[in-house]
């Protein structure tokens, strides 16, 4: 929120609005501003937002230094431009690791789809033996699942990630005629997108990376969902990596549990919930909602650690998935004659399937 003062102040100065001198003031004072957490807390409990306890101090160590200069501080801005902002410039840097850890999922689960694009396994369906299929296959279908996934949020966090500015009824109305301008550089000065239209009233694209990262936590408990059904040691074909301390029973110590599969279901299963308040935020009354987007900071900061710990720990788990081949050989063997008569391999276009996806997540992008 300071960063986005400091910025403020410049962005207007170079509009001529605010005096160079002042600005750079109110800039410094933001760049080493400190404020006590908890009675910010208490002060924003009783005013409704914490912008406005927050810019009283701000203003008043601003004053400290130059009390010209204070006339100046939120200039021209309103509670929501610094509160969705401040969020956006926090936001920014957690999409780009969750953007990181989609990525090593994904890399994994390709790893998975080329090296055992041969190996036989048994499809399952309604938890029943189906088909001999490829396990490459079932690791491309994973794939697929991220590399769509990746896609989605990404576009959904550069089109969230944008400026909030628009002063007291969001025309930029203390600008006057050089509002787009103070826009502008505001934006270059937070290395941030420049929006189009001000969106305090319009939710679409925080609830838009908000369900995407709902998705993505979602994407990784497929994953695990899988991998622990399959490291139940009566089917035996794949398990978690080993590793001292994972997994174990503070009461039986034969069991090696699929922790990090567990975490992933664990996240995904909170960030259902978590997506639909966002959904129900998308109608706020006129130009300022009452009581939506006062809490969606809390609800996505929710949403993308369930979506990153989920993410990190099938990374985890893909990238040293223990697989064994002997017992997917065993089992299809073992199955056969269950198997369908007519179709006992049913690798058909898995070939095909596994080299589109891998084409598909290598011409990902950066």
């Amino acid at each position: 929120m300071a960063r986005f003062e400091g910025a403020l102040a410049v962005a207007a100065a170079q509009a001529g609005l605010v005096p160079a001198a002042h600005a750079q003031a109110i800039a410094r004072v933001c760049s080493d501003a400190r404020f006590d957490a908890a009675e910010l807390a208490r002060a924003a409990r009783e005013a409704g937002t914490l912008a406005i306890p927050f810019v009283e101090r701000l203003t008043a160590q601003v004053a400290a230094v130059s009390p010209e200069a204070a006339h100046h501080v939120h200039f021209g801005a309103t509670s929501q431009d610094v509160i969705d902002s401040a969020a956006v410039l926090c936001l920014k840097p957690a999409a780009e690791r969750i953007i990181e850890l989609t990525r090593d999922l994904g890399d994994a689960a390709a790893a998975l789809a080329e090296r055992y694009a041969a190996t036989p396994t048994v499809a399952r369906t309604l938890l029943q033996p189906a088909l001999a299929v490829p396990f490459g296959w079932k690791a491309a279908v994973w794939l697929s699942l991220v590399a769509r996934g990746y896609q989605g949020f990404r576009r959904a966090a550069r089109d969230a990630c944008v400026l909030q500015l628009g002063g007291p009824a969001g025309t930029l109305s203390a600008f006057g005629a050089k509002g787009a301008a103070v826009a502008a550089a505001l934006a270059a000065e937070l290395s941030l997108p420049a929006a189009p239209m001000t969106w305090h009233s319009a939710r679409d694209g925080f609830a838009r990376l908000g369900s995407e990262s709902a998705i993505l936590a979602g994407a990784a408990a497929k994953i695990a969902r899988d991998v622990s059904l399959l490291m139940q040691p009566e089917i035996g074909e794949a398990a978690e990596p080993a590793r001292a301390g994972r997994g174990g029973s503070s009461s039986m110590p034969h069991k090696r549990n699929p922790a990090l599969s567990m975490l992933a279901l664990e996240a995904a299963q909170r960030a259902p919930g978590l997506a639909a308040t966002l959904l129900v935020q998308l109608a706020p009354e006129h130009e300022r909602g009452l009581g939506q987007w006062q809490g969606q900071w809390f609800t996505l900061r929710e949403l993308f650690m369930a979506a990153s710990s989920a993410l990190a720990a099938m990374a985890a788990v893909l990238e040293g998935l223990e697989v064994d081949t002997d017992a997917m050989r065993a089992n299809v063997e073992r199955l056969r004659a269950r198997l369908d008569a007519g179709a006992a391999e049913g690798y058909g276009a898995a070939a095909a399937m596994i080299e589109g996806a891998l084409a598909t997540w290598r011409g990902k992008g950066p």
